[in-house]
């Protein structure tokens, strides 16, 4: 692949947990990397064909029977799971062979002895006609039913990307990366192709479920290579405003010392979404609402809303606290100022609170990435 300026793509993340989306832009000479769009996703990794998986052996065997199974055999449970999972890896759009799964001998015994008749007798009597039972002790698979145990997880995903590139700042998308171990999947590389429709070139890159893992070191090895993020969420802090008549709520309203203030005001640094290049800083002033504080306390908030009026709403959750001793310290000036700093780093926000008139200084460090 050769990739110029001005370039975008899209990184598909197939996991085991999640999938998740990131569209990033090279820029500059030296290809560094602008992010469009917040890394985003949802819980459609291939976990969710092992569940669909579990829903089907409820259907044939019954639902108390598995969970039973569970419980009492968990070592011939987690060995089913891992016979399924090789089956899993083998379906294909083309395929016309059935897949067999192998029933541990403690399956068959189990259910045997729970039921009082064989595991044979219950497929016959299922309604599920697609799986039937092999004499050598194996589920038989039609891989039409196979690949239906990945429809609801790929549609899932299929949709997310659909939703992607209907967005404005995802246009003229010149690549689609496909990695992760989920990746692997001919299912799910068929189902993307056609949603794609040539659109975007698909790349499968050689070895791509250690894919992720190489990108994790060569960031770690040099974090600048992506200069713009987009701020996965809106960070603030907690004040105190002069209450104003019809714009603050009265239960927001404060007397202290004859002042009237409007409490819990989120004063924001930078919205969800926004582009924040490597470095950049953002300042507040402020003045503590009685000169007499010897601390001064600063709560950071976050919240997944673009806009947030109060730390009190519904989303919103403190991420972090900045905490400044004044006490022993005189001001000469009439109003002491405390500046507040976020510097929004690779992957880590660092928030900061000085004392203008002694210089003192508290700092805190807040996960960009997790939080």
């Amino acid at each position: 692949m050769q990739g110029t300026v001005g370039d975008r793509y899209v990184v598909v993340d197939c996991g085991g947990g999640t999938v998740d989306l990131t569209v990033h832009q090279i820029r500059l000479p030296e290809g560094h990397l602008k992010e469009l769009y917040k890394a985003s996703g949802g819980p459609y990794g291939s976990i969710g064909i092992d569940y669909e998986f579990e829903k089907l052996l409820c259907k044939i065997f019954g639902q108390d029977f598995i969970d039973q199974f569970k419980i009492k055999r968990p070592a011939a449970w987690v060995d089913l799971m891992i016979a399924f999972e090789s089956r899993k890896r083998a379906a294909a759009p083309e395929r016309t062979n059935p897949l067999n799964i192998n029933l541990p001998f403690s399956f068959i015994d189990y259910y045997k002895k729970f039921r009082g008749h064989s595991v044979e007798h219950a497929l016959r009597k299922s309604n599920v006609d697609f799986v039937k039972w092999s004499s050598q002790g194996m589920l038989r698979m039609s891989p039409d039913a196979m690949n239906s145990l990945f429809k609801p997880t790929i549609d899932h995903i299929i949709q997310h990307l659909t939703e992607l590139f209907e967005k404005p700042e995802v246009s003229h998308i010149k690549f689609l990366f496909l990695v992760g171990g989920f990746a692997e999947s001919p299912l799910l590389q068929h189902a993307v192709q056609n949603m794609l429709q040539g659109r975007s070139r698909i790349i499968i890159p050689h070895d791509v479920g250690l894919t992720i893992l190489k990108g994790a070191v060569l960031f770690g090895l040099d974090p600048s290579i992506i200069k713009v993020r987009r701020s996965p969420l809106t960070y603030g802090v907690g004040v105190l405003n002069r209450f104003v008549e019809g714009k603050h709520p009265p239960e927001k309203l404060l007397v202290k010392d004859g002042t009237r203030w409007c409490t819990d005001v989120f004063d924001t640094f930078i919205a969800a979404d926004q582009s924040v290049a490597l470095g950049e800083m953002v300042k507040r002033s402020y003045t503590p609402a009685k000169p007499s504080q010897q601390v001064i306390v600063i709560h950071v908030y976050c919240s997944e809303k673009e806009r947030a009026g109060f730390i009190s709403e519904p989303g919103v959750r403190k991420c972090g606290t900045l905490r400044l001793d004044v006490s022993g310290t005189e001001s000469t000036a009439p109003r002491r100022e405390i500046q507040t700093l976020m510097q929004f780093g690779d992957t880590e926000i660092r928030a900061m609170a000085v004392d203008v008139s002694t210089g003192r200084t508290v700092k805190a460090s807040i996960d960009f990435l997790s939080h």
